[in-house]
């Protein structure tokens, strides 16, 4: 019986896609990329206009060898790598390796991987859109050129296993910036001026407090107001009359809030930032496994939301008809919005709908069982914020009151919700919107004044960026795309260049110093505007079809020039050592950080004098249950992390999860963090099964 081939990425994918399609069909993974540029060499033949000479990936003969088997047993083949341009390059490598007529319709593609998805797209397939792969192609090339030859000047001039890229450096200057406005920020003092009112009491009238309210000193003689030391202060407060607040004006207006667009990649990584703690690189994974199935109770494996790269706000009718029923009968007709919302930008990735649940009907609550609770917690934000998005929106009953006293005039506000609309299920709700009502007031009637008060402040820096708002400015600024962001965060601080401290991010004094060098080498690439500008003209490949060749060559001439003039120029710099609390147990000199092609290693300072070196570790305040030294924090020759005695090689103890100070009840040994769906902490002996 003849059998059709599907090629995707990931095995879980391919598991989640295989019981949809049948026995009828084979479905194997590629596991990601199966052909690159080289990483020994640039790989990039400049003479021959930036021709990239592709290799396939080493480690990945193995995977090559079964695809080509399943390939030749097949009677067709349908390439459905993820539906981007990430995706439709892979599914271009996987056509060269398999002889496969690039013109055939070979390749499928699918916004979310449910039944009906699949099964219909394998009826429609397409050929590979080389548009598409020329755009990836051209962004390869550029951060490849880039990275490659601009990254080994600043391991001869500075130091080993440093960086440089096309985005990368962009967003490393921008936190930089970031951080050179703070430090330089003078501070400016003002004053806040205050007065608690309430209306006049009548004969035998009990005060209410209710009726109390807090007015702000807005204006002086009809103009704006600022009050800038503790001089002025007391004049202004000098010249109030406690019996003299009338009311001037009374507004009242009906105010309505609109819910927020269903996710794009940016939006999602920000709210799961704000609203979850997550990092950008661990939105992406819980994601990518939402995407890619989650066996559920009932359902079997299946795909929870729609893909998770995309720029797009838009639903399909389907979707939209879904979500209107699902509202309809769940909330009533009268939650039921016409929201309309439009992209930021137009043509590309519009072919990606925005972010939302496969099937709305699938409620959080009822497949949290399911899910590992990060899971749940990321599943439950993106189906909230695209039913939302589809309801009404909250009204609010507002009042607003101009309250004079002499030439001084100041203001006072409320509101409270009248509908809650789509604040039912979504609430992004903020200090404005609290219930906070004025008393009935009206024009002409005058007010006791309770207290007033007056309070010194002063103008506050800007803040450090959050990855949720180096995300958002870069967003803004159109540095990157929102697919790039976690891995570029990532490298930032994987390379020092920026620490991640209570949540914000901070340059280290070697990211200032990279961004310096490239702001005077290579200004262009860390130039925000010219970041941008080039993002649209790699997007014209795609949208307008530009030669992406062309693109590369004019940015190439520059760079070579720049790359000349840097390499004279730049002296070889000195970086001091980061001296450690360990002291050198061969000479009694501290012991000092060193940065290695394994990454970081403890040298004794006193070289060339003494040459001792060994590993840096990480102690987790945690003793040995078998030699009762400290356990610390290593990694393996594959870069696994894990924890293990550090008497070592004398004590050989190790746990693969991190080890707590708490014993197990029910046998003694250790405890270990290990989130399950049931669980945080499970015992180190593998034969006890204790877990709490």
């Amino acid at each position: 019986m003849s059998k059709s081939l599907v090629i995707v990425e990931s095995p879980s994918k391919a598991k989640t896609i295989g019981k949809f399609l049948g026995s009828k069909y084979k479905v194997v993974a590629s596991v990601g990329h199966i052909r690159d540029l080289p990483k020994s060499k640039l790989g990039i033949d400049v003479e021959n206009r930036f021709e990239p000479q592709y290799i396939s990936i080493r480690g990945k003969g193995d995977v090559i060898k079964a695809i080509k088997k399943e390939a030749k047993a097949a009677d067709k083949i349908y390439l459905a790598t993820d539906p981007d341009r990430e995706g439709e390059a892979i599914s271009w490598h996987i056509a060269h390796i398999l002889d496969i007529d690039l013109d055939k319709p070979c390749r499928i593609v699918f916004n979310e991987i449910t039944k009906g998805a699949i099964q219909n797209a394998v009826k429609h397939p397409r050929a590979i859109d080389q548009k598409l792969v020329d755009a990836q192609q051209a962004r390869r090339v550029l951060d490849r050129l880039v990275g490659y030859k601009i990254s080994p000047l600043l391991w001869r001039k500075v130091r080993r296993g440093l960086s440089a890229g096309r985005v990368q450096s962009a967003a490393l200057k921008i936190i930089c910036d970031r951080e050179k406005a703070i430090r330089e920020f003078i501070p400016k003092e003002y004053w806040n001026i205050s007065a608690l009112l309430g209306k006049e009491l009548k004969s035998g009238e009990k005060d209410n407090k209710k009726k109390h309210f807090s007015a702000r000193l807005a204006e002086y003689k009809g103009k704006k107001i600022t009050v800038e030391n503790e001089e002025q202060a007391l004049k202004v407060t000098g010249e109030l009359d406690p019996s003299a607040f009338v009311v001037k004006k009374v507004e009242q207006r009906e105010r309505s809030k609109r819910p927020m667009p269903p996710f794009t990649t940016s939006s999602m990584q920000q709210e799961a930032s704000n609203k979850l703690g997550f990092y950008t690189k661990k939105t992406m994974l819980i994601a990518q496994q939402l995407y890619e199935g989650v066996e559920v109770k009932g359902h079997g494996t299946i795909g929870l939301v729609t893909y998770i790269r995309t720029d797009s706000v838009r639903i399909s009718d389907e979707a939209q008809a879904a979500v209107k029923n699902y509202i309809s009968e769940k909330y009533s007709k009268e939650y039921l919005g016409n929201n309309v919302y439009s992209n930021k930008k137009k043509d590309v990735q519009d072919a990606h709908e925005a972010i939302r649940p496969s099937y709305v009907e699938l409620h959080p609550e009822d497949i949290k069982d399911s899910l590992t609770k990060d899971q749940y917690n990321l599943y439950k934000l993106i189906w909230s914020r695209f039913v939302a998005s589809r309801m009404t929106p909250a009204v609010y009953d507002g009042i607003s009151a101009e309250i004079t006293n002499n030439d001084y005039m100041f203001r006072a506000s409320g509101s409270r919700l009248k509908f809650d609309g789509y604040l039912r299920i979504y609430n992004n709700a903020g200090e404005e919107d609290e219930d906070r009502m004025l008393p009935e007031l009206a024009e002409g009637e005058k007010l006791t004044m309770l207290d007033l008060q007056s309070e010194q402040n002063f103008t506050q820096p800007p803040s450090r960026f959050s990855e949720a708002g180096l995300v958002k400015d870069l967003e803004e600024k159109n540095i990157g795309r929102p697919s790039t962001y976690a891995p570029i965060i990532a490298t930032l601080i994987e390379r020092k260049y920026v620490s991640r401290e209570k949540k914000t991010l901070t340059p280290t004094d070697l990211g200032f110093l990279v961004t310096e060098l490239m702001e005077t080498y290579f200004k262009e690439i860390v130039d925000a505007g010219f970041t941008a500008e080039m993002e649209d003209k790699l997007d014209d490949v795609e949208v307008k079809n530009v030669d992406w060749k062309s693109i590369v060559e004019d940015f190439y001439g520059p760079l070579e020039k720049e790359l000349e003039v840097a390499d004279k120029a730049i002296e070889k710099v000195k970086i001091e050592d980061e001296l450690t609390d360990e002291v050198c147990e061969l000479c009694g000199k501290p012991m000092a950080v060193k940065h290695g092609r394994f990454g970081e290693f403890l040298a004794c300072s006193g070289y060339p004098e003494c040459k001792n070196t060994k590993p840096r570790v990480k102690k987790i305040d945690v003793k040995c249950p078998k030699c009762g030294k400290d356990i610390v924090a290593r990694k393996s020759k594959t870069g696994k992390l894990f924890y293990g005695c550090s008497g070592y090689p004398e004590c050989n103890q190790l746990f693969w999860n991190k080890p707590v100070s708490q014993k197990c009840p029910k046998c003694g040994a250790l405890m270990m963090e290990k989130k399950t769906k049931t669980s945080n902490l499970v015992c180190s002996n593998s034969e006890c099964g204790y877990k709490e």
